[in-house]
C-alpha cells in the first residue's frame, strides 16, 4: 500500500458565483467544487484543508489548501491537470508535495487581505462583481491617517460579524496602508496574525465613513476600545475583498515586524 503523501495548493478564485469557500449543506461552495474535482482526479475520497474561511462572494488570489492522497499521479497532474477539470473561475497556480505534518490553517503565521474600491462619479460595467463603487469625495489623508492607528496589538472585537464563536478577539496587526492605484482606484492592505469573522470588511465601512467626514480618524482608538459592533461602519460589500496571502514563512513574517518597529 503507498503512503500517504501531502499536497499543498495555491488557488486563485472569483467567488461571485460561490457561497464562500467552507463546504455546506444547501449552497455551493469553493472547497466543495475542488473535493468534487480531486476526487475524481484521484479516484479517492478527499477532503482539503483550507488556510481559512472567505465569505460568500470574495475572492483570492493566494488561498492555500493542503490535502492527503495515496495516488502516484505526479505533481503536474494536480496543476494542469486539476485545472482541466476545475470551472473556469477557480485555478491552481501551484501544487507541491510538503510535509505530512503541515496543515494549511494551522501552520499558518498570518495573512494578507486587499480591498479594491473605485471612487469615481460614474459606476463600472466591467468590474462590478470585484469592487465596492463610491461616487462621493473621499478624504485620503484622513483615511490613511485612521488606518495607521490599526496596526498592533488590539482587540477587535467591534469590528467582529454577529455569530461568530470566536474566544479570543486580540488579533496582531503588522501593516494596514491605504494606497490611490490612479484613475480612481483605491486599496487598502492588511496583513495580521489572523482575522475575525467579517473584520475586514467592517474596518473598510469604517475608513470609508472617515473618509466621507462621517467620523474623525481618532475614532478608530476610541471604537477599538468599546469593543461595541453597533459603534463602528457599516460592513463593506464582499465583492471588493480579496485574500491575497497566507505567511508561512517565518522571514516573511519578520521583514513585517521590523517594518512595524
Amino acid at each position: 500500500m503507498l503512503s500517504h503523501r501531502n499536497i499543498k495548493l495555491l488557488i486563485e478564485y472569483d467567488g461571485s458565483a460561490y457561497h464562500g469557500w467552507q463546504r455546506q449543506h444547501n449552497a455551493l461552495t469553493i472547497q466543495e467544487v475542488l473535493e468534487t474535482c480531486l476526487s475524481r482526479l484521484t479516484k479517492e475520497h478527499i477532503r482539503v484543508i483550507g488556510s481559512g474561511r472567505t465569505d460568500a462572494g470574495v475572492h483570492a488570489l493566494g488561498q492555500v489548501a493542503n490535502f492527503k492522497t495515496a495516488t502516484d499521479l505526479p505533481l503536474s497532474a494536480f496543476n494542469a491537470g486539476l485545472n482541466r477539470l476545475l470551472p473556469a473561475d477557480i485555478a491552481i497556480l501551484a501544487a507541491q508535495e510538503v510535509a505530512p505534518e503541515f496543515d494549511a490553517r494551522y501552520a499558518a503565521l498570518g495573512k494578507t487581505y486587499e480591498y479594491r474600491l473605485l471612487n469615481r462619479p460614474v459606476r463600472s460595467a466591467l468590474h462590478r462583481a470585484y469592487c465596492w463603487w463610491l461616487p462621493m469625495f473621499l478624504d485620503e489623508t484622513a483615511i490613511k491617517q485612521a488606518s495607521a492607528a490599526l496596526i498592533g496589538e488590539h482587540d477587535f472585537s467591534a469590528f467582529q460579524s454577529s455569530g461568530s464563536s470566536i474566544k479570543n478577539p486580540v488579533r496582531r496587526v503588522w501593516a494596514a496602508s491605504w494606497d490611490l492605484a490612479g484613475e480612481g482606484w483605491y486599496r487598502f492592505r492588511i496583513t495580521a496574525n489572523g482575522f475575525l469573522r467579517g473584520m475586514v470588511r467592517s474596518l473598510v465601512g469604517t475608513l470609508v465613513d472617515i473618509g466621507r467626514g462621517k467620523r474623525r480618524p481618532e475614532d478608530i482608538a476610541q471604537i477599538l476600545v468599546s469593543r461595541d459592533r453597533c459603534q463602528a461602519g457599516p460592513t463593506a460589500p464582499a465583492q471588493g475583498l480579496y485574500l491575497v496571502q497566507v505567511l508561512y514563512d517565518q522571514q516573511d513574517l519578520e521583514k513585517l515586524t521590523d517594518s512595524e518597529g
